[in-house]
């Protein structure tokens, strides 16, 4: 597989153009034949996890398992960009069938961050050959996202010559993706050098993986409790080779595997206003269609659609970034995720709204996808989880960089405002800015210890970096222009506002909330942050849902 000759030029890792089509003609195919309308909607009305066809899907036919394997154990050799966007259309079919191959990516990841030469030939090399489901082992029942306070040990065994031959493995995982299935995992266990990863077979002795969860959604996808009880790992199984660093690959793990969840929430979101907005154009009530009608369109479509874009320019920006070979990308997995997955929860429960009594049908596909975008602001990190990272890191950041973190997005969002009027970016910076001064008031009175507190910064520093990298994608787009740029200026314009109107009510929170400010103090930080520009985003804003619209629905 050959780079595109930007791709070589800037270093990006991954597929060249032509073979990421390729890639999206074989998922079309799939939607066509193997996993049809017909078929994805038997598989969630009765709990079918279809191991025949996932297996068929892992064949040399079809071989999409081979996208994420490196090129020199019989992958593809693709990037984040290749998985973001494969992941992504996958969502659009169903998110249960992607939810069993994610937990591939997912389990084969430990191994490609931090196996031995000999363990990626071994393992990756199964996978690639289609032999292989794989599961990805962390989460317990009583330590959730906590891998720190995991309870699985693994006691080493040791022979005559005090040498480690192997580890014996006591513990319960839970909520574990195919797990009942997979031919082997990938487990997190405690050493005494601390938490490691460990290969295990299905057939170790004293493995047993419990019966599958009935679920809200995602019902085509297997999760299943796994139990160990003194089973034994060879130490040639211990990944890596050395104890004690599972943590460090988790959070290697962790920073790349957030942003594929987002990806598959921007699937899933973008396949409900798929059948929402077709409806809305051909649903005549009371004379007119309901795309016609500013309340349905404004309330129930616009502002999920601005919402989605959003998530893929940031998605596709920190995609980029990891194919660059750009690492500690956590928090931005964490933004990615958080953001992403809670927009597009909300745009699957519009679409039911939007659809009235059909939206509640299960013919009608979008009560389906509700429940299944849900399990996305849940696995893999709950939304507050999210938030506590965010928050926490980028204090410190902050702190650490003496403001000039978010400063210094909102000297590159003036800049950019003053080289492209009218795209939101004059009000980017100003929230920047106000986000930079409120962190620094958190942390003088501190306010840092109040979680909700830390909670409203998250979603402050979330809307405020989302927001940039939508004016960057506007930015590049209107280079060139075309109607793609305009839609993508005015929804940047659109999501200005939400930002600035985010930040605006958060900080009011805090000032206002907590009891402890005086009214002079308030009134002197609400016009040192701004406030009264800040409000001006307001402007229009109406107008540009009504522009938007017309784009949508493709109105005359």
């Amino acid at each position: 597989m050959t780079l595109s000759e930007a791709d070589k030029k800037s270093g990006l890792k991954g597929l060249d153009a032509e073979s990421r089509e390729m890639v999206l003609e074989t998922v079309d195919r799939l939607r066509k034949r193997l996993l049809t309308r017909e078929k994805i909607l038997e598989y969630d009305k009765k709990e079918i996890f279809p191991e025949e066809t996932i297996r068929h899907m892992l064949s040399p036919e079809i071989g999409l398992q081979l996208l994420g394997i490196p090129e020199i154990y019989g992958g593809m050799g693709g990037g984040a960009r290749d998985i973001c966007v494969l992941t992504r259309e996958m969502s659009k079919i169903c998110l249960g069938i992607t939810t069993a191959f994610f937990a591939i990516q997912l389990g084969a990841d430990p191994l490609i961050v931090g196996g031995t030469e000999e363990q990626k030939k071994k393992w990756l090399g199964a996978i690639a050959s289609g032999s292989s489901l794989v599961a990805y082992a962390v989460t317990e029942p009583d330590a959730g996202s906590n891998v720190a306070a995991i309870k699985t040990k693994a006691d080493p065994v040791v022979n005559n010559e005090g040498k480690i031959t192997g580890y014996i493995i006591n513990g319960a995982k839970q909520f574990i993706s195919t797990g009942g299935y997979a031919d082997f995992i990938t487990l997190l266990a405690d050493t005494p050098e601390g938490p490691a990863f460990f290969v295990v077979e299905k057939e170790a002795e004293g493995f047993i993986r419990g019966k599958g969860e009935e679920k809200h959604g995602i019902r085509a996808s297997n999760t299943s409790p796994l139990s160990f009880t003194n089973v034994f790992v060879p130490v040639e199984n211990l990944i890596g080779g050395v104890p004690g660093q599972g943590l460090k690959q988790s959070n290697k793990v962790f920073g790349y595997t957030r942003v594929m969840v987002a990806a598959m929430a921007l699937g899933a979101g973008e396949a409900s206003l798929g059948i929402l907005i077709p409806y809305a154009r051909q649903r005549i009530q009371f004379g007119s269609p309901l795309s016609e009608k500013q309340g349905y369109t404004h309330k129930l479509v616009v502002s999920d659609a601005v919402r989605l874009e959003a998530a893929a320019a940031y998605i596709d920006e920190l995609a980029e970034r990891l194919d660059s070979g750009e690492e500690d990308l956590q928090v931005e997995g964490s933004i990615a995720k958080l953001f992403a997955t809670e927009a597009a929860n909300q745009a699957a429960d519009h679409a039911i709204q939007g659809l009235g009594g059909y939206g509640y049908i299960a013919e009608y596909e979008v009560e389906k996808i509700r429940r299944d975008v849900r399990i996305t602001t849940i696995y893999e990190g709950t939304s507050e989880i999210q938030q506590n990272i965010i928050s926490t890191f980028r204090w410190k950041k902050t702190r650490k960089t003496k403001g000039e973190y978010y400063l210094s997005i909102c000297k590159e969002m003036e800049k950019l405002d003053s080289s492209f009027k009218d795209a939101g970016c004059m009000y980017y910076g100003l929230a920047a800015k106000a986000l930079n001064d409120t962190i620094a008031l958190v942390h003088e009175n501190k306010l840092t210890r109040q979680q909700y507190i830390m909670f409203l910064l998250a979603d402050m520093m979330t809307h405020v970096e989302v927001g940039a990298s939508f004016a960057r994608k506007c930015s590049a787009l209107m280079k060139n222009g075309g109607k793609e740029a305009e839609k993508i200026r005015i929804m940047s314009r659109i999501f200005a506002n939400e930002t600035a109107q985010l930040v605006i009510n958060n900080v009011s929170r805090i000032l206002f909330g907590l009891g402890i400010f005086e009214k002079k103090k308030i009134n002197d930080f609400m016009q040192n942050i701004s406030y009264d520009t800040l409000m001006m985003s307001y402007m229009n804003i109406l107008v540009d849902m009504d522009r938007v619209a017309d784009i949508l629905f493709e109105r005359q």
